[in-house]
């Protein structure tokens, strides 16, 4: 879990976005990864499960009201599939106690964590 977090850092501070196979890639691991694993997260690995599905949705969601074509779809699909992983990941959070401003709060810092 830990190298998926740093990737998507990697990602996330870069100029210039990923291409498409990459991107792909990137999602398709993630997903492997959260239906192999999620159910034996700890708190920390929820917490980073919830960073890189969020951020994962939400570039997905702006490159399909980019895209065209085939594509657009692709997006839409890895937009809703981790949309339901992130609303998994919160309602967990939620269960250990964490209110929706602290998630928040602990959300954002997660932007400036050295990794």
């Amino acid at each position: 879990m830990q190298e998926l977090y740093k990737e998507i850092h990697t990602y996330l501070n870069m100029d210039e976005e990923i291409p498409f196979d990459q991107f792909d890639d990137f999602y398709k691991r993630v997903i492997d990864n959260f239906n192999a694993n999620a159910d034996k997260f700890d708190e920390e690995d929820v917490w980073r499960g919830l960073f890189i599905s969020e951020n994962i949705m939400s570039n997905a969601d702006g490159r399909a009201k980019e895209e065209k074509g085939t594509r657009t779809k692709k997006y839409k699909k890895m937009a809703q599939r981790l949309k339901l992983w992130a609303q998994n990941f919160a309602g967990r959070l939620r269960q250990m106690g964490y209110s929706d401003e602290q998630m928040n709060e602990r959300f954002e810092n997660m932007f400036d964590e050295e990794v």
